[in-house]
């Protein structure tokens, strides 16, 4: 059984002048988890996604995936190693179809441009590759349909599968249902639960009844710091999480609504 952490942080910062957005965090994710991050605005969520990702530097600590010291790999090498990020917003090639987005992906993931001079079962290998892809985020019969005239779920599937031609190891979902209805919402977890175990996925969210319905392990944020990492249950009941998220002790009820409405 392999036990080195899918990824591990060592005393992880980022500091912007004297504002600390990441301060000394430290936390593990063993591998084909389903890990979240959470936490109030302003927690630092995305700017530790930024640092495990390869888009930002960390002023401090050391992230190491699948037990390589990354820290100092940009973006794009951190990609070559399997830890795969999508975006809070979306940055979909919007004039072009779902099928031309999985496949830009797909042709960057093999390291080959689309050419007529390349022979055809190498080019429908690479047409064959989107297609599975887009299959597996529920969008087949969708391959000729232009990114831009997707509903709000559906682009958040194409960014899966775009990100999925990358055969990520650690695969990082930012806010991945924001804005999405709750039919949209299901089908979302539906496909994240489906991956296989061989991915680990970490995600941030605030749809807290996602997370608790998603995720087995769970990191709480505040203020930059790491409070807690445990399972769904200590997270619940830790009146630290509670009092970060409402500012009293006395919260017992923060994550008692499986209606979406007290979060």
């Amino acid at each position: 059984m392999n036990t080195t952490p899918a990824l591990r942080l060592d005393d992880v910062s980022q500091q912007f002048g004297a504002l600390k957005a990441v301060d000394q965090v430290s936390f593990s994710v063993v591998p084909g988890a389903r890990h979240a991050v959470i936490g109030p605005n302003g927690a630092g969520k995305s700017t530790l996604f930024a640092l495990i990702a390869g888009l930002r530097r960390a002023s401090g600590g050391r992230v190491v995936a699948f037990g390589e010291d990354v820290t100092a790999l940009p973006e794009h090498r951190r990609v070559a190693r399997g830890v795969v990020r999508t975006f809070q917003h979306s940055a979909l090639f919007l004039t072009h179809t779902t099928r031309e987005n999985v496949l830009f992906a797909v042709q960057r993931e093999a390291g080959v441009s689309w050419s007529m001079l390349r022979p055809l079962r190498s080019r429908y290998a690479l047409r064959d590759r989107a297609e599975e892809l887009l299959a597996e985020v529920h969008l087949n019969g969708r391959e000729e349909v232009l990114a831009g005239s997707l509903s709000h779920g559906e682009r958040r599937q194409l960014e899966v599968a775009v990100a999925l031609a990358c055969r990520p190891r650690l695969l990082l979902l930012d806010e991945p249902v924001a804005g999405m209805s709750a039919a949209e919402t299901a089908r979302f977890k539906a496909l994240i639960d489906a991956l296989p175990k061989e991915t680990t996925v970490m995600l941030i969210e605030h749809d807290l009844d996602l997370v608790f319905d998603l995720a087995e392990t769970v990191t709480v944020l505040h203020l930059g710091r790491h409070l807690i990492t445990g399972t769904p249950e200590e997270v619940r009941s830790s009146e630290q999480v509670q009092s970060a998220y409402l500012g009293a002790a006395d919260t017992s009820d923060l994550f008692t609504d499986t209606t979406g409405g007290s979060q």
